[in-house]
């Protein structure tokens, strides 16, 4: 599977000395591309960026839009698919299309395909420009 390919060269670039727990997340695009995110640690904890996040914030920074999106994979070296934080759920529940097919994945290739409204059924939203 592709997009799990391009999420663990995403993992490879994480950051982690406190954790060791390296995740790596892709995001594929409607036209092909994949836009990858690490999560990056910090000594000060609160300061550190999960590998969801990352790829959100710099698919948004590179000028794509929530339309743009087809999938997100997110993997990492767990017994079963990795799941994302509270904090990832509720930036994939609003930077994400509603239709947005989200596999979480290990790194032995168990997969699980989730919707973002499956991981956080109860999301808060207050904008929504879909």
């Amino acid at each position: 599977m592709k997009s799990l390919e391009e999420a663990k060269k995403a993992r490879i670039n994480a950051y982690t000395p406190y954790s060791k727990f390296k995740v790596g997340a892709a995001i594929e695009l409607n036209d092909g591309t994949y836009i990858h995110g690490a999560n990056i640690e910090n000594a000060a904890l609160g300061l550190c960026n999960c590998a969801e996040r990352s790829a959100l914030f710099s698919l948004y920074s590179q000028g794509y839009k929530k339309q743009d999106i087809k999938s997100m994979t997110i993997v990492a070296d767990t017994h079963d698919p990795v799941s994302p934080c509270g904090a990832c759920r509720q930036v994939m529940s609003e930077l994400l299309p509603k239709e947005t097919k989200i596999i979480l994945a290990n790194l032995d290739g168990a997969t699980k395909t989730v919707t973002k409204d499956e991981l956080l059924p109860y999301a808060f939203e207050t904008y929504d420009e879909e």
